[in-house]
């Protein structure tokens, strides 16, 4: 079975260029994703303790010790995450998610 396919990489890659710190996590979390087949909001939490959940679809995980932040919008039954915002934890402080 096809692990779940990434929208919005290049909001990651951009980030990954003036974040050089975070370019190891994001790499392996990309690897990670794309083997993954997630079929709801409690599998994700049994891999990703920290994981925030703003609702079922929203999903907010944490990088680097907490450090960044990367938000998605999972669509579990298509196999679809899409990226919508990284940046640090005090931008996403900041957010209106």
């Amino acid at each position: 079975m096809p692990g779940m396919e990434i929208r919005g990489l290049h909001l990651r890659e951009d980030f990954k260029q003036s974040h050089a710190d975070c370019r190891g996590a994001l790499d392996s979390w990309r690897k990670e994703v794309e083997k993954a087949r997630w079929a709801n909001s409690h599998e994700i939490k049994q891999r990703y303790a920290s994981a925030s959940f703003l609702s079922e679809s929203r999903v907010v995980f944490n990088l680097k010790g907490n450090k960044y932040r990367l938000a998605l919008e999972v669509a579990y039954t298509r196999g679809v995450v899409l990226i919508v915002w990284v940046g640090t934890h005090a931008e996403y402080d900041k957010k209106k998610f």
